[in-house]
């Protein structure tokens, strides 16, 4: 039962808040990801993961997190962005899975840039420019949401992992 809520609950929930909170804050808090590590070891504990591959699912993780702060340091992405990938792929460790993961979170992420790019050619309607979170969405100078399409992403793909047929199984 513990490992059903870990997995088919928290981890999509979390997912599911930290996209939602990229897209009405432009911030993802540091408890999000934190969160997912935590999860991720109580659900490979009771899935029964051994040590070596829990370690090969922290290399994986790790790695991505090197990669997005080098993102991060070119100003590609933002920081919660980086911190999530590698929270995210903590949980699908060196799969195709991981792998699907970071290329489907490209490409949602490069649909949500030139959406909201395009999108901020036009005037913002005046009933929508008393919500802050849509004003900030809008303006030019602001950066992109990614972490609303690495969430779409890690929903789209997480289902495909062995922890997810290890809850369903």
């Amino acid at each position: 039962m513990a490992l059903e809520m870990l997995v088919l609950l928290a981890f999509p929930a979390l997912i599911a808040f930290a996209g939602a909170s990229d897209l009405l804050t432009m911030t993802i808090s540091n408890r999000i990801q934190i969160a997912l590590v935590v999860c991720f070891f109580a659900a490979a504990t009771l899935a029964g993961v051994n040590a070596a591959t829990i370690g090969w699912h922290l290399a994986a993780g790790m790695l991505v997190l090197v990669v997005g702060f080098t993102f991060f340091a070119f100003g590609w992405i933002g920081g919660g962005d980086a911190k999530l990938m590698a929270a995210t792929a903590l949980w699908f460790g060196f799969t195709l899975e991981m792998v699907e993961y970071l290329l489907i979170g490209t490409v949602y992420g490069g649909l949500l840039t030139i959406f909201l790019i395009s999108a901020r050619g036009y005037p913002l309607p005046a009933t929508l420019s008393g919500q802050s979170w849509i004003a900030r969405l809008h303006d030019q100078k602001s950066g992109i949401p990614y972490g609303i399409a690495l969430a779409a992403a890690a929903l789209t793909v997480f289902p495909k992992t062995s922890l997810f047929a290890a809850a369903v199984g």
